[in-house]
């Protein structure tokens, strides 16, 4: 499949090409918003409450664009790509997305959210790294890189497991004011159905995804693992951004600041660790990952943590937002320019 892409588009002029790159970003968020809607509509009626739904189903549903990508990009022997996407993911839904919840309008913080995840968050990222790195051979590791290995996939899936468990737990804690809605018996199979349509329209639209944002850094002479950490963690974080805008509007920002957190803690233990799980060989981080995509996105988590501890009256204001804006568009900036000079270098 990826073979029969590449070898369709490789005549194709660029302007083409970042159609069908648009085209494709379009149809996966639209086939995983689908997704999303269909399985809580199974879940409430096999009875699972909505607050338990929403912990688990939902969290899960808006990271599936990023894991199809990066499994498949894994699948296809893009292991830079792959880990690029969940990174550069992270990045735009802390700088870019969450920025632009707040120029909208101030968001309330959780403080028991933001102390008992909020951590989470940072440290998910913190071991993500961790497991990059190659301890046996510290001194290679800017010059060689690192891989995030099989059973490191493993140990973040078991993660996974576990924070969903407790995820669950405490949304059971939490109260539920509104009354199961259970879908009617005779819709189930019209459900099963649309979710099988959805799924085959998110791994049709990433397939295509990853086919253009390949042949297109090649043609800009930019390593894929830049485009995947810009264009395609863009795309991939269409559900994130459009769950934030539409409950920053609504009035609901803590809302919008538990997703953002959320989708950060899963693009590490969901995303990257699905994609290193089902690859032998894991994902390769190359050393740019270590001079700066991993520096941007700790960066970046970092200047979250420092929005939150010095927020006036529980709000992250417009302020703040400009100033997460801005840390995104430096650091994919630099980003650029860091891998335009090397690659420079290297011829």
């Amino acid at each position: 499949m990826h073979a029969f892409l590449s070898s369709l588009i490789s005549d194709w002029p660029w302007q083409a090409i970042a159609g069908v790159m648009v085209v494709s970003i379009l149809a996966l968020g639209k086939g995983a918003d689908r997704l999303v809607e269909d399985a809580v509509k199974l879940s409430l009626r096999w009875g699972m409450p909505r607050v338990v739904v929403g912990a688990t189903i939902v969290s899960l549903g808006t990271t599936t664009p990023e894991a199809v990508v990066s499994v498949m990009a894994a699948f296809q022997g893009r292991p830079d790509m792959a880990l690029g996407n969940a990174v550069g993911s992270i990045i735009c839904d802390t700088g870019l997305i969450l920025g632009i919840g707040c120029l909208i309008a101030p968001l309330p913080i959780d403080r028991q959210l933001a102390n008992r995840q909020g951590w989470m968050q940072f440290a998910s990222g913190v071991l993500l790294v961790a497991l990059c790195v190659p301890w046996t051979n510290l001194g290679a590791t800017f010059v060689n890189g690192g891989t995030l290995t099989q059973v490191g996939g493993w140990l973040l899936i078991g993660l996974l497991a576990v924070y969903m468990v407790w995820s669950i737990r405490i949304a059971r804690t939490a109260p539920d004011t509104e009354e199961l809605n259970r879908c009617e018996e005779s819709g189930a199979a019209k459900i099963l159905f649309s979710v099988l349509v959805a799924v085959i329209i998110v791994v049709a639209a990433s397939s295509c995804l990853i086919a253009t944002a390949e042949e297109l850094a090649v043609r800009i002479h930019v390593p894929p693992s830049i485009i995947a950490a810009t264009l395609v963690a863009f795309g991939t974080s269409l559900p994130e951004l459009t769950i934030v805008v539409t409950a920053t509007l609504k009035g609901q920002g803590e809302l919008a600041i538990g997703n953002v957190i959320g989708a950060d803690i899963l693009n590490v233990l969901f995303v990257a660790g699905a994609a290193a799980a089902v690859t032998p060989q894991g994902l390769g981080a190359n050393v740019h990952f270590f001079h700066m995509q991993f520096p941007a996105m700790l960066f970046v988590l970092i200047v979250f943590r420092i929005g939150i501890w010095t927020a006036k009256d529980g709000t992250l204001r417009r302020g703040f937002g400009f100033v997460l804006l801005g840390t995104y568009v430096a650091v994919t900036a630099i980003s650029i320019l860091v891998s335009g000079s090397e690659m420079a270098g290297g011829h």
